[in-house]
């Protein structure tokens, strides 16, 4: 149990909250995010935070706007009410993959985001996975970014690959570096790499694959699946390839759209993700395996509760 904290959530993923809390020895804090009646988002907090560090619990996942507003909204009802610290604990971070101008007057929404959780009065911003690691650069308050892959990992020694036969695949080459990570906790497995052109947002084209997986175990590791587009198509290259099996490994299951039915249909033997995103009882189709962060989440916040180092979890 933490001295003088508390664990607070908003509605994008409870079940993960009570989990952390559960870990933590504690309770969550008394708070109702609701709605009134034209959609404006109400927030009351019925504990006394006055003096204590304060945990939200809340990923920016969709409904994303409104996930977004619930957490601006109670880092301000906290401010307001004098709590000491705030942490922003945010295990999926919206918007992430506006990170950069491709295009002329393209906004940057990710610094937006982080500008907007300053300006709230968040302390600090914990987060799982970021879809681009220069986020962090855009915050003035700290940020604490760790990883999945430890949790991952375990899921893909569960699968029992024989000896020799696993290979690590990056879906896009900024996917590489993580691939290398997952490599070398997998007895130095060899990595093979997709190169692939994205026509337009949410469209991907294989071009070819870098790399031998005629005979293989493939496991792609990537840091989200949204439409499942470019994971369903990169299975099915690596089948046409000669690769024996493909799983997945992926840290955020967005799965908007026509993601399920994808999976469905494709090449994929199993994806194996985190509940950084709460996932509704009708995506969770047999090939789909959701693991827990919660302990992860819950030990970091023990150790940034108590000024200690989180680099255990923060780096490849």
């Amino acid at each position: 149990m933490l001295k003088n904290a508390a664990i607070l959530a908003g509605n994008s993923n409870l079940p993960l909250a009570k989990q952390i809390a559960k870990n933590l020895g504690m309770q969550l804090y008394e708070c109702r995010v609701s709605k009134f009646s034209d959609g404006e988002i109400s927030v009351k907090i019925n504990q006394s935070v006055r003096g204590m560090c304060c945990y939200i619990i809340q990923s920016t996942s969709s409904p994303v706007n409104d996930n977004l507003m619930e957490l601006l909204i109670m880092i301000d009802a906290l401010k307001r009410a004098s709590a000491k610290r705030i942490v922003a604990v945010m295990p999926y971070y919206g918007y992430a993959r506006q990170d950069r101008k491709n295009v002329p007057r393209e906004p940057i929404t990710a610094k937006l985001v982080a500008n907007l959780l300053t300006a709230a009065g968040a302390s600090r911003v914990l987060s799982i996975d970021l879809h681009a690691s220069q986020i962090q650069g855009f915050f003035d308050i700290p940020l604490d970014h760790i990883y999945a892959r430890t949790i991952l990992i375990e899921g893909i020694k569960a699968l029992k690959i024989p000896s020799g036969q696993a290979i690590l695949i990056a879906p896009d080459v900024s996917s590489v570096g993580r691939a290398r990570s997952f490599a070398r906790l997998l007895d130095d497995a060899p990595i093979a790499i997709i190169d692939k052109r994205r026509p337009e947002a949410n469209k991907s084209e294989v071009m070819h694959i870098i790399g031998d997986v005629k005979g293989k175990v493939c496991i792609m590791v990537d840091d989200m699946i949204d439409t499942a587009g470019t994971i369903c198509t990169a299975a099915d290259a690596l089948i046409k390839e000669g690769a024996k099996e493909v799983y997945a490994a992926i840290t955020h299951p967005v799965l908007s759209g026509p993601a399920i039915e994808r999976l469905g249909a494709s090449s994929l033997k199993k994806l194996i993700t985190v509940d950084t995103i709460e996932m509704p009882k009708e995506k969770r189709i047999a090939k789909i395996q959701v693991l827990s962060c919660a302990k992860l989440l819950a030990e970091t916040i023990a150790n940034i509760h108590a000024d200690k180092s989180i680099s255990a979890w923060s780096h490849y």
